[in-house]
């Protein structure tokens, strides 16, 4: 009998390390935990670490230091084919010489499920995925989406408690792209599926997730809920790669508890939250995101912070006005406005007052 870990946790990483040449390690010091019917993203540049960690738990690669469990069993030793986890890969994967419904069954016939069985398994993963009528087709009659829902159908099809995905939608155009993130987290929640999903799309590791691990050489940056990650980033890393981010470079000059005020380089002094830095006369890049700075004075609420800028470049969107600017240095702030009726538009040399609240800028490390 399996011996459940005291937390429940379904999926674990213990302390796992993972090195190619025995001297640079992609993985370091790894502990990670999700429950049973979680959505988690690794999310993060290449060679941060996040593919290794997906090839780890499936079997395709081994960990140098550290345990990987699965439902509280140690899986180091289990071959890929015998932890029971369903697969997703960008390049789909599937057997071109055989149909859609052959591709389906072949992991059932590998688990000698009989004949019948094996058909209304099939038949059930093809409706699951909008394909029920394209079992006797070949993998080349199917455009891209299509190969893309049948290769998810082939990972569902013999109900597997966890799925991997490795970038699955990363060939698709736009539009097929985003309909494939809802229907993946869709079947992934009404059936209670474990899924981890590995991803450098942080737009798609937002929409998708419960949580996001951020990865960046070979450690978890933040492991967060994704509106955590995105209002609320621990450190400089997370907050240039999570969303749009303006940053301002300063000294800390008083700090207590959850306030600080810090002396820009460019000149003024700002009032922000603390986060990742401990002590006076420390360097720190304070972060405001775009749709937090306001243009128009006369929407500012009271306390907010008023800097004199120039606009350099002012941009019509459709449903927001992007506007560049610099400030206190930087040449690059932008600042999103809601396309509104009252909103200002603004010609590049104007001179301008922009503001926002001391609680939704945060002082990084360096």
């Amino acid at each position: 009998m399996a011996v459940t870990s005291s937390n429940d946790a379904f999926v674990e990483f213990e302390r796992v390390q993972k090195s190619y040449d025995g001297e640079n390690l992609v993985v370091k010091d790894l502990n990670l935990t999700m429950p049973k019917g979680e959505f988690l993203t690794m999310l993060g540049p290449s060679g941060s670490g996040k593919t290794t960690c997906l090839m780890m738990l499936a079997g395709f690669e081994t960990a140098t230091h550290g345990e990987i469990k699965l439902d509280g069993r140690p899986i180091n030793n289990i071959p890929p084919h015998k932890r029971g986890i369903g697969m997703v890969f960008q390049n789909y994967a599937l057997f071109p010489h055989m149909t859609v419904a052959e591709n389906l069954s072949f992991p059932l016939e590998v688990r000698k499920i009989g004949k019948s069985e094996r058909e209304e398994k099939v038949k059930r993963a093809l409706d699951m995925v909008q394909m029920g009528a394209f079992g006797g087709r070949r993998p080349a009659q199917l455009s891209g989406g299509q190969q893309q829902r049948i290769a998810l159908a082939r990972a569902l099809v013999f109900e597997p408690e966890l799925v991997l995905m490795d970038e699955p939608l990363g060939a698709l155009d736009k539009q097929l792209r985003e309909h494939m993130q809802f229907e993946i987290t869709r079947l992934a929640h009404d059936l209670g599926i474990t899924t981890v999903y590995v991803t450098h799309d942080q737009t798609e590791a937002l929409t998708m997730s419960d949580r996001v691990a951020v990865f960046n050489d070979g450690r978890i940056q933040q492991l967060a809920p994704p509106d955590e990650l995105y209002e609320s980033p621990k450190n400089s890393f997370v907050a240039q790669f999570i969303g749009e981010n303006n940053t301002l470079e300063g000294v800390v000059k008083e700090i207590s508890g959850e306030h600080a005020v810090v002396q820009l380089d460019g000149g003024g002094l700002i009032d922000c939250k603390p986060v990742n830095v401990t002590e006076v006369g420390q360097r720190t890049k304070v972060s405001i995101r775009p749709e937090r700075v306001e243009v128009n004075k006369d929407r500012l609420q009271e306390g907010a912070h008023l800097l004199k800028a120039e606009v350099k470049e002012f941009i019509y969107m459709g449903d927001v006005f992007r506007t560049r600017i610099s400030v206190a240095g930087n040449d690059d702030f932008i600042i999103k406005s809601r396309n509104a009726p009252d909103q200002i538009r603004l010609k590049p040399g104007e001179q301008v007052e922009i503001g926002w609240l001391p609680q939704d800028c945060r002082a990084l490390d360096a």
